[in-house]
């Protein structure tokens, strides 16, 4: 193995064998912010006999937000975290969703509380989201911890878990591919409040020029072709097609999208893929770096909450 090739493996990305842009692996630098979380939480425990906690609430029985919340509740106690879920039925009023977050805000052995989106109907999260102590929003979605990476002040928040693992990888793919972020051209495709805007700000903060793309920009194409960094956060399958990559971009695709496969299961049901909002095939072969679907961008998003969990317990350990 070539010295280059042990540096892009050192940094989690890897060479595809059919050829293409370095692929950016999620799975495996997850695994590393996971290992140190667990080692800072061990060292909390040790010198000052503080356990990270973290409080997940799930309201009804959407099975994507079951499956959600199980490895969520895997991850933090893999990484010795005291760990709480919180169930409650569809039909808890909002009035016991809040006294609940309440009692979590006031509970000293629970650092992170998490309430799993989407709520029922009937309950508002904006209300909720507002009710968390932004010393515990270690989702990154209170409007004082969005006011302060606003402002330029990411050290004093919490960011929002999925940009803050998207930039993660992006910082990984242009040390790998010896890449200065500072004055490139970076083009977020959604707008959106947890992932297209908060990751605009982190772009800024390292200095590159911030394009935020949307469902009503003209000449789409043509504004993601001028980009050296490609952030797709939309939500539609493939949408970004890959003649639209500037070739030796930097692609992060956030986008998770399940679409009919082929055949059927076992059960006689028709097969479904996971599929980004990036085509995949396409942009691989232009991209210099590029994250996998699925493999990328998701398992970066529950490393960063338990990272978010540890600091929060350093915090209140420090006042």
């Amino acid at each position: 193995m070539s010295e280059q090739s042990a540096t892009i493996e050192s940094l989690g990305l890897r060479r595809p064998e059919a050829g293409g842009g370095l692929i950016i692996d999620g799975k495996l630098i997850s695994q590393s912010v996971l290992a140190e979380t667990a080692a800072g939480a061990a060292e909390l425990l040790l010198k000052h006999r503080v356990r990270p906690g973290l409080a997940v609430v799930l309201v009804g029985e959407d099975p994507a937000s079951q499956v959600y919340v199980r490895s969520k509740g895997k991850a933090a106690e893999s990484c010795g975290f005291h760990s709480e879920q919180h169930t409650l039925p569809a039909t808890t009023s909002q009035a016991d969703v809040l006294a609940l977050v309440e009692k979590l805000n006031a509970d000293p052995a629970i650092h992170g509380i998490l309430v799993q989106l989407p709520l029922p109907a009937h309950i508002d999260a904006t209300k909720v989201i507002e009710t968390i102590s932004p010393a515990k929003d270690v989702d990154g979605f209170h409007p004082v911890n969005a006011g302060l990476l606003a402002i330029g002040e990411p050290a004093r928040a919490f960011v929002p878990c999925t940009p803050a693992g998207s930039m993660i990888l992006l910082q990984r793919a242009a040390k790998a591919l010896k890449v200065d972020l500072a004055g490139r051209d970076a083009v977020i495709v959604g707008r959106s409040n947890i992932v297209g805007k908060p990751m605009a700000q982190l772009l800024l903060a390292a200095n590159c020029t911030v394009t935020i793309a949307h469902s009503r920009t003209r000449d789409l194409a043509d504004v993601v072709r001028r980009a050296d960094i490609v952030v797709a956060a939309v939500g539609r399958p493939e949408m970004i097609r890959g003649d639209w990559i500037k070739p030796g971009a930097i692609v992060i695709d956030v986008g998770i999208n399940r679409v009919a496969g082929q055949g059927v299961d076992a059960a006689g049901k028709p097969r479904t893929r996971l599929v980004g909002d990036v085509d995949y095939a396409g942009a691989s072969q232009r991209a210099a770096a590029i994250t996998p679907v699925p493999g990328g961008v998701g398992p970066m998003t529950i490393a960063l909450l338990m990272a978010n969990t540890l600091t929060s317990a350093n915090r209140a350990t420090a006042r």
